[in-house]
C-alpha cells in the first residue's frame, strides 16, 4: 500500500524565486500511486456547486396541489422531457432537458453545513479522524494524465465552512491534491491568473533559462526534505512542473478573454456564468476536474426570503448550466464530460416563519440533484418524493451510491487501497454502489 506524505500550503511555494504557488506543487501532482485503477477513457467532470443547499421543492420536484404553506410562491412547467416539470425560472434548462438526468430521491445523513458538503463532494463522511478527498483530487491521484501542460483540478471561487474547513479538497491525500484555487471573479472586468504569466520579479531571461529554474526547485525541495522526499532524484517531475509554469496552453486557458462577446453574453454576465464558461475552456485544454462556486449573490441557504432569494439565483443558473451543456454537446464534448449541479441537501417543504420573509430551513431526507454527460445517461427523471417532497417513495439514492456513479463514469476505482497521513488504511471509496439506471 501507498503511504502519502503531506503537501505544502501554496503560499510557502511562493518562495520559490516568485514563481507562484503552482510550480512545485504540480511536481507532486505528476506522481501517481502504482496500485492505481488504470482508466477506460479519459473522462472530465464539471461541478457547479449550489453552495448552502438549493430548495428541491421549489425548483426541481415541484408539488402545485400541495397547500400554500408547502407548494409556495413558483410554478411548474413542462419540459423536453415527459414527466419532468421544473420551476418556471428554468425555462432555458427546460429547453434541454434531455441534456442532463434528474435524480429526486436523494438523501444524506447530515442536515449541516460542511458534513453535507464533504459528504456530497467525496462521497465518504467527515469524522475527527477522516477528511475525505474530493472527487478531483482522488482522480488527480489514481489517473496518470495524458496532457501535462495545466493542473489537473482547478475550483473556481473560494468555498470553505467556518466550522470544518474546505470540502472537496485533497483530505487525508496532503494538501498537494488541493484544487488550484482561482478565487478573482470570471465575470470581473480585470479578472486574471497571474500564475502563468511572468512575474515581475523574474526576468524574461531567467523564465527562458530552464536550468535556473531547475535549480531554484531543487534548492527549495532541499529545505522542505520531509515534504518533497519523492522527488529527490526525479528529473522528470520538474521537468513536467517547469513546462506547466511556462505553458502557453494554460495561460490561454484561463484567460476568458479570448472568448467572442456573443459566447459571453449566452452563458450570463455574472460569476456562475463566466464561471462555466471558463470550465469549458480548462476542461479543453486538459483539465481533469473544475469545481466551479455555484451562486451570484446570496448563496442557496434560504432560511429567509427563499422566493425573492431563489428569484436573484435561480435565472444565472439556468442560463449558465444550459448554455454549458448545450455548448459541450455543440463541440462534441459533452460524451467525455460528467456534469453535475449539486448543493449539499435541500430544504424544508413548509416553509418557516422568518419576520424578513418566509423561508425553507435544511432538510435531508429527500432532496434533488442532477447529473449526466460522460456515459451517464441524460433525460432521466429517477426516483420520486411524496405529496410534500418531504420524504422519498421510490427509488431512493445514497451519497455513496452517487459519489460510485460519478467513480465508475471517471473511470476510478472505488476500492483502491492506500494509507492516510497517520498510516489507516483505507479504500477510495469504502461504501456505495453504482446506480445502474443512469449507467
Amino acid at each position: 500500500m501507498l503511504r502519502l506524505n503531506a503537501g505544502l500550503n501554496r503560499r510557502e511555494l511562493l518562495q520559490v524565486g516568485s514563481l507562484s504557488a503552482l510550480g512545485v506543487n504540480l511536481i507532486d501532482t505528476m506522481r501517481q500511486p502504482t496500485e492505481a485503477a488504470k482508466p477506460r477513457r479519459e473522462v472530465n467532470c464539471i461541478l457547479l456547486w449550489l453552495l448552502g443547499g438549493p430548495s428541491h421543492i421549489d425548483m426541481y420536484d415541484m408539488k402545485p396541489n400541495a397547500p400554500a404553506e408547502i407548494r409556495g410562491e413558483l410554478t411548474p412547467i413542462t419540459t423536453r422531457v415527459p414527466g419532468m416539470e421544473l420551476c418556471e425560472l428554468m425555462p432555458n434548462l427546460a429547453n434541454c432537458a434531455d441534456k442532463f438526468s434528474l435524480i429526486r430521491s436523494m438523501h444524506s445523513y447530515s442536515p449541516t453545513h460542511g458534513q453535507g458538503d464533504f459528504h456530497l463532494m467525496s462521497g465518504s463522511r467527515l469524522t475527527p479522524a477522516i477528511n475525505p478527498p474530493g472527487f478531483g483530487a482522488m482522480l488527480t491521484w489514481q489517473q496518470e494524465r495524458r496532457a501535462r501542460q495545466t493542473p489537473p483540478f482547478v475550483q473556481v471561487g473560494k468555498l470553505d465552512s467556518p466550522r470544518y474547513g474546505a470540502p472537496g479538497f485533497g483530505g487525508y491525500l496532503g494538501r498537494t491534491y488541493d484544487p488550484f484555487l482561482v478565487t478573482p471573479d470570471p465575470n470581473s472586468s480585470s479578472f486574471q491568473v497571474n500564475e502563468f504569466s511572468p512575474p515581475e520579479a523574474v526576468s524574461v531571461d531567467r523564465l527562458s533559462d530552464r536550468q535556473s529554474l531547475l535549480s531554484a526547485l531543487d534548492q527549495f525541495q532541499s529545505n522542505k526534505e520531509q515534504q518533497l522526499q519523492f522527488a529527490r532524484t526525479h528529473e522528470q517531475f520538474r521537468e513536467r512542473a517547469l513546462s506547466m509554469i511556462t505553458s502557453e496552453r494554460a495561460k490561454n486557458a484561463f484567460d476568458i478573454s479570448q472568448e467572442t462577446d456573443q459566447m459571453r453574453d449566452k452563458y450570463g454576465r455574472n460569476r456562475v456564468g463566466q464561471g462555466l464558461l471558463l470550465s469549458r475552456r480548462l476542461i479543453e485544454a486538459g483539465v481533469r476536474f473544475v469545481t466551479v462556486k455555484g451562486y451570484v449573490r446570496y448563496g442557496w441557504d434560504h432560511h429567509p426570503e427563499v422566493f425573492p432569494r431563489l428569484r436573484t439565483e435561480v435565472p444565472p443558473y439556468d442560463q449558465g448550466y444550459a448554455a454549458l451543456l448545450n455548448d459541450l454537446d455543440e463541440r462534441g464534448m459533452l460524451d467525455n464530460t460528467v456534469v453535475i449541479t449539486a448543493g449539499e441537501f435541500g430544504r424544508t417543504p413548509r416553509l418557516n416563519n422568518d419576520p424578513r420573509a418566509p423561508g425553507r430551513d435544511h432538510w435531508n431526507r429527500c432532496f434533488s440533484l442532477t447529473l449526466g454527460g460522460g456515459g451517464i445517461k441524460r433525460g432521466l427523471v429517477l426516483g420520486s418524493s411524496d405529496k410534500h417532497a418531504a420524504d422519498i417513495t421510490d427509488r431512493p439514492v445514497s451519497v455513496p451510491d452517487f459519489a460510485a456513479t460519478v467513480y465508475h463514469a471517471l473511470g476510478m476505482d472505488p476500492k483502491a487501497q492506500l494509507r492516510t497521513l497517520d498510516d489507516r488504511p483505507m479504500l477510495a471509496l469504502p461504501e456505495g454502489e453504482v446506480i445502474p439506471e443512469l449507467i
